[in-house]
């Protein structure tokens, strides 16, 4: 047989194929370096994000272990204080309650005096049960008493002790007169309580007691008694082991007591409390009724505005140190930063001690738009006039 040898396929060496097969087992590698990359980061991620929410859970559970901690010790504190601060207790102690004290000086009070553990406690106790109505006096209380055993005690006002004496101040007194009264009804001596009106130490005292109600006193210049218009017109329970200071203290914290219903007022109308006493000072005496009190008030700040002295008498008097009925010509000339016959503005401070009635006519007066008044002698009528012509008219027919 005849056999035919059929040639061998030759191996292909075309460079074209050989450089796809290249790159495509080049991208194959690629894709597969991607793919264990972003399965590391992926890894990578997971274990920071076990990591973050280990983290989150500790710091979640502290919290709330420290939350539950905390509220359980102020729950326990809270409670421990609402008890009687020593139930098998036999002792009683003397605690004097000064006229004027609010619920959260009565507090602090009882706390010093290691009657309650919490003054803080009895305040809110005593706003959330509605109790007021504390007299001041001197009592015998021990720390076996409840919190509602106390507050009825001191609502009683049946304290230990009789005043020695009755001081009373009347509305519109200066510190001078107040220096009087006190060496007249008690055992202080006028040239002390005067000292003490001068006491920088004294004042810087109360100021931190009663920053609201002291600050811009504090700031007041060429002022005479820094706490002038701050000693508020009551009448104080007095007894003789009570020091000077204790005694000024009661009357100071009874004007922060009324004003503590007026500080949002105040600074709603863009005032300082210097400068409500001291217009207040002048509402006191220059007038009688409510309503002359509220119209004079609104007279002041008709003047303020067009920036007119406010020629009120009682500043005259004040910057003479004088009392009398007739303020002349040449009086209104005296050389003081008080008179405000020379001085536009408030002056210095406050002229004498107002009472409530006028410290509302001068934070609610009566719209007007007068500039003057006068009031008539005998009978104390106040008159009101809108230019010079006609209050000059009114003085000569009700004053001259």
């Amino acid at each position: 047989m005849n056999s035919t040898n059929q040639p061998e396929k030759p191996t292909s060496n075309n460079p074209s194929t050989n450089q796809d097969n290249r790159s495509q087992m080049s991208r194959t590698s690629a894709t597969v370096r991607a793919k264990q990359k972003k399965e590391r980061r992926m890894n990578r991620r997971n274990t920071e994000d076990r990591i973050v929410n280990k983290i989150v859970t500790i710091v979640v559970v502290v919290l709330v272990l420290i939350i539950s901690i905390l509220g359980f010790t102020v729950f326990r504190y809270i409670q421990s204080s609402l008890n009687p601060l020593d139930p098998q207790s036999n002792k009683k102690i003397e605690i004097t309650i000064p006229t004027g004290s609010s619920n959260k000086q009565i507090g602090e009070i009882l706390e010093k005096g290691h009657i309650i553990k919490s003054g803080l406690v009895f305040n809110y106790y005593t706003k959330f049960n509605n109790l007021t109505g504390f007299q001041a006096g001197t009592y015998k209380l021990s720390p076996s008493m409840t919190l509602d055993g106390i507050s009825k005690k001191l609502q009683g006002g049946n304290g230990l002790s009789v005043a020695d004496a009755k001081l009373t101040i009347p509305e519109g007194f200066t510190i001078e007169q107040i220096a009087d009264k006190l060496a007249d009804k008690t055992k202080l001596d006028k040239k002390d309580f005067l000292a003490l009106m001068k006491d920088d130490q004294f004042f810087q005292e109360m100021q931190a007691k009663y920053p609201k109600l002291l600050e811009s006193a504090a700031s007041a210049t060429d002022v005479r008694y820094r706490l002038e218009g701050y000693l508020f017109p009551a009448t104080y329970d007095y007894l003789n082991k009570m020091t000077l200071k204790d005694l000024v203290a009661q009357m100071i914290a009874k004007t922060d007591s009324v004003m503590q219903n007026y500080y949002d007022t105040i600074a709603a109308k863009n005032m300082t409390v210097q400068q409500v006493l001291t217009l207040a000072s002048l509402v006191e005496k220059e007038g009688v009724s409510d309503v002359d009190r509220k119209n004079i008030a609104q007279v002041f700040y008709n003047r303020l505005a067009q920036n007119m002295p406010l020629q009120s008498d009682i500043s005259v008097l004040y910057a003479l140190n004088e009392t009398k009925e007739t303020v002349t010509i040449k009086d209104t000339q005296t050389d003081s930063p008080y008179n405000l016959y020379l001085n536009t503005g408030y002056g210095p401070g406050p002229f004498n001690n107002p009472g409530e009635k006028a410290i509302q006519a001068v934070l609610n007066p009566i719209q007007n738009d007068y500039l003057y008044f006068v009031a008539d002698v005998k009978t104390g009528q106040v008159y009101f006039a809108k230019t010079l012509e006609e209050h000059n008219a009114l003085v000569e027919k009700y004053v001259n």
